[in-house]
């Protein structure tokens, strides 16, 4: 196993990104999934400039990108943005794309269970084929009740992975098995070799260490399932704008370098802004608190 992170958290530079995380430990990053924005040719050199390798993607499922959607339309949009996603990790000599299938932020279904089924597993499908010919493995993420009513268990996600094909992997997020597993262990032993990526922060998404997951016990069920894969850092922290906050720099006063889409991106996870100096400090506490159980 091995350390990497997501960059979606907070607007900066992939460059920026990089340097924190080669000086801290971390082997690899999961790039947000908007191939504009990250554009290989570029992205490219300066993965191997750091020595970081890119373990894959996210999609960013959100507006009208939907898998489950009741419009034709829009599901044939939404598979060939996730399809842009796996050629653009091919790009990068990655080796997963993480899929959340609807909408993020969307709660009320488009039409019944047995239909956004079907929708959704056929539009896999036709993502399945494009990812075995590029050598990419698809891992599907179940997220928390209050950020989608499709997919909140491991349980549903394994028999989804189980629908679209023998190599269709799962992403568990230890956020979201927090609030919605009974027993986040007896999961992971569940999913078992179908585990194809783990994202990681603790019980208030803040970086692992400053909650009250067992790291120890986690890692251990990882190894026991046979997961040698990436530990992907994925801290949203909450931001605390109260008299007894113990961050007084949490926030960055002057944004720049982010987009309105970004900004309410992040806004719609419960965060914002934060400044380098705090989210460098969660990326420390991460690297102290995992690097030792997995090396």
């Amino acid at each position: 196993m091995h350390l990497s992170t997501h960059n979606w958290m907070r607007a900066e530079p992939l460059e920026v990104t990089l340097r924190r995380i080669k000086r801290l430990g971390f082997e690899s990053v999961e790039i947000s999934g908007e191939p504009k924005q990250y554009d290989t040719k570029t992205s490219r050199p300066l993965l191997k400039q750091y020595g970081i390798r890119c373990w894959g993607a996210v999609t960013l499922t959100l507006g009208q990108r939907n898998l489950a959607a009741s419009n034709e339309a829009q599901r044939a949009a939404s598979v060939e943005y996730v399809k842009s996603i796996v050629t653009m990790v091919k790009e990068l000599d990655g080796t997963e794309c993480t899929i959340v299938p609807a909408t993020v932020g969307k709660i009320i279904p488009d039409g019944s269970p047995a239909d956004e089924w079907r929708w959704v597993v056929a539009g896999l499908k036709e993502v399945y084929t494009h990812a075995q010919k590029c050598g990419v493995r698809m891992a599907i993420e179940p997220l928390n009740r209050f950020e989608t009513y499709f997919l909140n268990r491991a349980d549903q996600a394994l028999r989804l992975a189980e629908d679209v094909g023998p190599n269709c992997g799962v992403c568990l997020d230890v956020f979201h098995m927090n609030i919605e597993e009974v027993d986040m262990h007896a999961a992971i032993r569940k999913v078992g070799k179908r585990l194809a990526d783990v994202h990681v922060a603790e019980n208030n998404r803040l970086a692992p260490g400053m909650g009250s997951i067992n790291w120890q016990k986690f890692v251990m069920t990882l190894r026991e399932v046979g997961y040698t894969g990436a530990l992907t850092m994925e801290a949203v922290a909450p931001i605390d704008r109260t008299p007894v906050t113990p961050w007084p720099n949490q926030v960055e006063l002057n944004p720049g370098d982010i987009s309105p889409e970004q900004l309410k991106f992040i806004q719609d996870h419960g965060s914002s802004t934060l400044s380098e100096e705090f989210y460098t400090m969660l990326f420390e506490v991460a690297s102290k608190t995992l690097l030792p159980l997995i090396k």
